[in-house]
């Protein structure tokens, strides 16, 4: 089985689909000559051409747009915006279009797009190239929202998406992609940003949307995660010595609420870790889905560890991001309350 990093694992990932289905094509900025900013789409153009593979106008607005008109025709495009920070212009047409199309068409037309992009911090790219707006889409009804961790999962739940007939917005973790990346010359790369590569598959294989992943087994308490995170919650779960189990929600909407529940009633306790802001954020629902069926068997206060409530700060990028020590002082405040 061969090695690959995230950004390989996605690569192979849209290889695949499109050697296996002529109706899937990829589209977006510099992703077609250049390969894309990241290099996630490069050499797809070369090797299934121009019409396969092919760049688009700096307009989010016209690609997403574009990919939804080509959905109720029958394909399944999977458009790429450059950042996620960039999507805004967008919006209305993930909102107001592709989002709505099954329902309000009565099942006649729906829109089997892929909404591939970069999101979240770790590069220092500062305000318009950081952010993480998981939340955003998690609320809009028809909408699927995805987050990998892995190379191994990052390739299996892109071929689920694409094969997926409602619309999928699947965010990219930039600073998995490679492996550890410092992004600031002035200290040392954080031990927590994860393996650089793990053996992923050859050829098709699935990981079904709405399945989590118990990364780890334990007793004392439930940490949620996803993306980036579920490293910097393992890092600190090993650090701490408690017990906690680890579950990687893998995809927000739909969200595996069975495995979570079983876990949290198991454990008593519940620790939610993201990068995005703490108001508004999807720490919030989770908190509130684990509150309404797990009360009886919470032995303490749900805790949500976050980023700051602020726009993202260009020159605090390490202090911003929930690192293992904050993680490891919500732990050791849930395990006081026994």
């Amino acid at each position: 089985m061969p090695t690959m990093t995230m950004l390989q694992a996605l690569n192979s990932a849209l290889a695949e689909k499109l050697a296996n289905d002529p109706d899937v094509l990829i589209f977006g900025q510099d992703v077609g000559y250049f390969g894309g900013v990241f290099r996630v789409t490069d050499g797809l153009q070369s090797r299934f051409g121009l019409e396969r593979c092919f760049d688009a106008p700096i307009s989010e607005g016209g690609i997403v747009a574009a990919a939804i008109g080509m959905a109720a025709y029958g394909l399944r495009p999977v458009p790429e915006i450059q950042f996620a920070d960039y999507i805004l212009p967008a919006f209305d047409q993930l909102v107001s279009e592709a989002a709505r199309l099954r329902y309000r068409s009565a099942g006649e037309f729906w829109a089997p797009l892929t909404v591939r992009s970069p999101y979240g911090g770790g590069i220092f790219g500062g305000q318009t190239h950081s952010q993480s707006p998981e939340a955003i889409f998690a609320h809009i009804t028809g909408l699927k929202t995805v987050i990998p961790s892995t190379p191994f999962d990052a390739k299996g739940l892109l071929i689920s998406a694409i094969e997926d007939d409602d619309p999928v917005i699947f965010l990219e973790p930039k600073r998995l992609y490679n492996g550890p990346f410092d992004g600031r010359h002035d200290r040392p790369v954080p031990t927590w940003q994860g393996n650089p590569a793990a053996e992923v598959p050859e050829g098709l294989y699935r990981i079904p949307l709405g399945t989590a992943a118990r990364v780890r087994e334990g007793e004392a308490a439930t940490v949620l995660a996803y993306g980036t995170m579920v490293h910097v919650a393992r890092a600190a779960i090993e650090e701490s010595g408690i017990d906690a189990e680890l579950i990687d929600l893998r995809s927000i909407v739909p969200l595996d609420i069975d495995t979570i529940v079983a876990s949290v009633k198991k454990t008593g306790r519940c620790v939610i870790l993201h990068e995005a802001s703490r108001f508004g954020g999807f720490g919030g629902e989770l908190s509130a889905l684990v509150q309404e069926r797990c009360f009886y068997h919470l032995e303490a206060p749900i805790e949500r560890v976050c980023g700051w409530d602020t726009p993202y700060p260009h020159a605090f990028e390490w202090d911003y991001f929930p690192g293992p020590d904050r993680l490891i002082k919500a732990l050791r405040r849930v395990m006081r309350n026994d």
